[in-house]
């Protein structure tokens, strides 16, 4: 089976474009536009509500993105294997936001947020594994443009002009969940996946048994490079969000910015999307060029263990800015290369959106688990707590990731 190839020149644009259109605007209905919507229903229970569901959507996209990645895996068109769910995802994604914006009360906003959900994760799954196709030489490149680029102009490109509609936040629904079925449409016209109807599958057909379900996931011996990258994440993503997550109450009430609080929040934003988008840049082609995987991905999760230091001992302008620069460089090597890393240590590459979407089921879990593992610490030791935990998940984090056999470097 000839595996398909698609040039850089399509490529990195549609990998830019992509996933700035469904995560821009997700954060921004899910941080602006929910909340305001979940208020203007049922103010008094309003946070019950909003964790009810963030509870419910977590279970909802672990779920929808094991699915979509299986079902995109086994994919044959005239339009390729993935367009077809990016495309299908998108228009009920809009559709379900439409909905959302004429609820009138909890029970259907819910059932439209939960279907939102489902089909969000019918773009992000068959969509990351877009980087599979790019030339072997070209793929740190790939997995740069949609984790150091796309997905840091969706996080921090969009809440500007989200804060417009928070008054009309009922339009904002709208104009957002248009903005993503058109966004994402642009992407896949851009990268133009080819048709996959020749494709032949190299496994043989099995009938359903209990034992091929346990063979969903391999065994350690099989998986384990796979199994530590996956460790890692979680290990990252707890040590990141653990921080992220209650950075106001940090400033406020245990290094006591005051007044200084926004613009503490404000430096810190900036300098990492700075970092961001720089290593968007050049981590992909530097890795491509030298080949160089493993180290600097290890090396990302160590420097979030040492930004969580400069602030539990330097509680000043200089910690601030320490941590900022180390997070933002962490967080920016990460962002560009640990999708790359997954995929080169995929156990099974016939189905490579299964486990990429598997894999990036880390950013959501890791989001539920931070808060509450934060928060027990905080109650237990205080807010310099915190900066223990991340230091430590973040260690055994790079170093999971540095214990991977199979990428020499």
């Amino acid at each position: 089976m000839k595996k398909i190839s698609i040039p850089l020149t399509r490529l990195v644009p549609g990998l830019i474009i992509g996933p700035a259109s469904w995560l821009g605007p997700y954060i921004v209905m899910n941080s602006l536009f929910l909340p305001s919507l979940i208020q203007k229903l049922d103010a008094p229970n309003k946070v019950s509500l909003v964790a009810l569901f963030s509870t419910c959507g977590m279970i909802v996209a672990a779920i929808s993105n094991m699915i979509a990645g299986a079902f995109s895996d086994k994919t044959k068109s005239k339009y390729g294997k993935r367009a077809p769910w990016i495309i299908g995802g998108s228009f009920i994604f809009m559709l379900s936001m439409i909905g959302a914006s004429f609820a009138s009360n909890i029970s259907f906003l819910l059932i439209t947020w939960m279907i939102g959900q489902a089909a969000l994760n019918f773009i992000v799954a068959p969509m990351v594994a877009w980087i599979d196709f790019a030339p072997e030489d070209g793929k740190g490149t790939a997995s740069s443009a949609y984790g150091g680029l796309g997905m840091a102009l969706g996080n921090n490109g969009f809440n500007v002009i989200g804060a417009l509609f928070l008054s009309q936040f009922r339009l904002g629904f709208i104009v957002f969940g248009i903005f993503t079925f058109v966004g994402v449409l642009i992407a896949t016209l851009i990268v133009h996946e080819p048709s996959n109807l020749d494709e032949t599958s190299t496994k043989k057909k099995e009938k359903f048994s209990l034992k091929n379900v346990k063979l969903i996931f391999p065994s350690w011996q099989i998986g384990r490079d796979y199994y530590l990258a996956l460790i890692g994440k979680m290990f990252q993503g707890v040590g990141n969000f653990a921080i992220t997550g209650y950075i106001l109450y940090i400033m406020t009430d245990f290094l006591h910015r005051g007044n200084q609080t926004q613009s503490s929040i404000q430096l810190i934003n900036m300098i990492m999307l700075i970092f961001g988008i720089l290593m968007g840049l050049v981590a992909g082609p530097l890795s491509d060029k030298f080949k160089v995987l493993k180290l600097p991905v290890g090396l990302s999760t160590i420097l979030l263990a040492i930004a969580a230091l400069s602030l539990f001992f330097l509680r000043n302008n200089t910690g601030i800015i320490l941590y900022a620069l180390a997070a933002g460089l962490g967080m920016g090597l990460w962002n560009a290369l640990d999708n790359l890393l997954n995929l080169k240590v995929i156990p099974d590459q016939n189905r490579v959106a299964f486990f990429l979407g598997v894999y990036n089921l880390g950013n959501t879990i890791t989001q539920a688990i931070a808060p509450v593992l934060a928060a027990a610490v905080i109650s237990l030791f205080g807010y310099s707590g915190i900066f223990i935990v991340s230091f430590i998940f973040s260690l055994i984090g790079g170093i999971s990731m540095l214990s991977i056999k199979s990428l020499k470097r």
